[in-house]
């Protein structure tokens, strides 16, 4: 099979799909791997280490699209990449199809195979491969949170840990999974006062075990939410349903009884949002104010740390790759079910059910289900 890896054209994307020892076993197996000029740059790898392990530069993303069998980005397709797919070329990477109807289509008409990383699922029903964006993007939530907190930065001026004499910050962490428990990890190490929600009361009883003295588990519910809200200096939305839009959680109305100048960090703008008022941003411009609360929606957060998150990706998704190459899509959906899962579209038809029914479209079980 012929593997193509295009340079990332999202803004500040500085991911790349595959490093240099992902393209040296694909290549150990018989697979011809393409990488556009310079696609590594961002994630600091030199076209030069692609070459040696026997991968072709190629100077542009239309030989890389022309040319491949499967291509494997980290974002989805952007709107000017959508006419360079084919009939039947695989898509691996992240697509978040709920959050956008426009890419929904897009994709949809361009009768390739949608195999998107963030529904493939292991045999416990984990998400392995959304597993280490995810710890990524739940430690930089609170990165980026203390950061705006800064009053410079539109926030309230506090100091998330606090100093001696001085209370620290509240931080409310919505969801208690992968993003929400290295969102609490992160601010509880840096001394503030964190309270995580989530529905699931044996999660919450783990949680309870595992995290410091400074963590306090909450049961999720409406009148909950509202309560701790009030009090909160730093929000970080961290819930997730595979494959469908996130519930909202914190409406507009919510906004005017929170702290004047707190912070909203929402992870899963991607895919849609657990705010109403949140609304994708980039790491150009990556905060607004909406009713004196400052929001934060860069919706790909790994991509300012390219290094890390690419070595942490490539070591998810090699394996999937490996086999899909190795296999073909459907040859391998039908040898491992999880794979099988991440297939949302193919050829034109709609084979993630929540994605259908976000957007009211005709859903087709897959061959492998």
């Amino acid at each position: 099979m012929i593997i193509g890896v295009p340079t990332e054209i999202k803004t500040h994307e500085y991911r790349v799909a595959l490093v240099p020892a992902g393209a040296e076993e694909l290549k150990r197996a018989g697979h011809d791997v393409l990488v556009q000029r310079d696609a590594g740059v961002g994630s600091g790898f030199a076209n030069e280490e692609y070459e040696k392990v026997g991968a072709r530069i190629m100077d542009t993303r239309e030989e890389i699209f022309g040319t491949a069998d499967m291509i494997i980005k980290v974002k989805e397709p952007q709107p000017d990449e959508w006419p360079l797919m084919r009939d039947g070329q695989i898509m691996f990477t992240y697509f978040h199809f709920a959050a956008s109807r426009e890419l929904t289509e897009g994709v949809l008409a361009t009768n390739s195979v949608a195999i998107a990383y963030e529904t493939i699922t292991d045999r416990l029903g984990r998400l392995p491969l959304l597993t280490p964006m995810s710890e990524v993007a739940g430690k930089m939530s609170i990165q980026e949170g203390a950061k705006f907190l800064e009053r410079p930065m539109k926030g309230r001026g506090i100091l998330l840990g606090g100093v001696p004499g001085v209370e620290p910050a509240t931080v409310l962490v919505l969801g208690g999974g992968v993003v929400g428990t290295n969102a609490a990890k992160v601010a509880a190490g840096l001394g503030a006062r964190v309270i995580i929600m989530d529905v699931n009361v044996e999660r919450l009883r783990y949680l309870d075990d595992v995290m410091p003295a400074n963590v306090d588990t909450i049961f999720s519910e409406r009148h909950a939410i509202r309560r701790y809200l009030e009090l909160a200096d730093l929000v970080v939305g961290a819930v997730l349903i595979p494959g469908a839009r996130c519930p909202m959680l914190v409406s507009r109305e919510d906004l005017k009884h929170m702290k004047q100048h707190a912070v909203i960090v929402d992870v899963g703008v991607d895919q849609g949002g657990c705010c109403e008022t949140i609304r994708p941003t980039t790491h150009d411009d990556p905060v607004y104010l909406v009713d004196d609360v400052v929001h934060y929606g860069v919706a790909n957060m790994p991509g300012a740390v390219g290094r890390t998150s690419t070595f942490a990706l490539t070591n998810a998704t090699l394996p999937y790759a490996l086999q899909i190459a190795n296999k073909g899509y459907v040859q391998a959906a039908k040898d491992n079910p999880g794979l099988a899962m991440g297939i949302n579209m193919d050829r034109g038809k709609v084979t993630n059910q929540p994605v259908a029914e976000c957007f009211g479209l005709t859903f087709e079980p897959h061959f492998a289900a």
